[in-house]
């Protein structure tokens, strides 16, 4: 299914994954650096997204892709495509 999911449109993020303890869904926190308006200093702001991942395979600190998808649930509204590191 994530040979698909590569080629669909949409935003595409990476983050970590923070929790993974809910069946076939992960947390992960996408970090981004904004420029502050006045001090002109970048700041490092962060989300955490609720994704899906079907086959429970990633695991607390893994670095992960999501792209955007259909909704899922209340809050599952991405998908895992890839898992990019695996945590040590």
């Amino acid at each position: 299914m994530s040979a698909s999911l590569e080629h669909r449109k949409g935003r595409s993020l990476v983050g970590m994954v923070v929790s993974n303890k809910n069946d076939k869904t992960i947390v992960v926190r996408v970090e981004s650096l904004i420029k502050h308006p006045l001090f002109k200093k970048f700041v490092r702001r962060h989300k955490k997204f609720t994704a899906h991942d079907p086959n429970n395979e990633c695991g607390l600190g893994d670095t992960v892709k999501i792209i955007e998808y259909r909704p899922l649930s209340r809050n599952k509204r991405w998908h895992l495509v890839s898992i990019l590191e695996k945590a040590v």
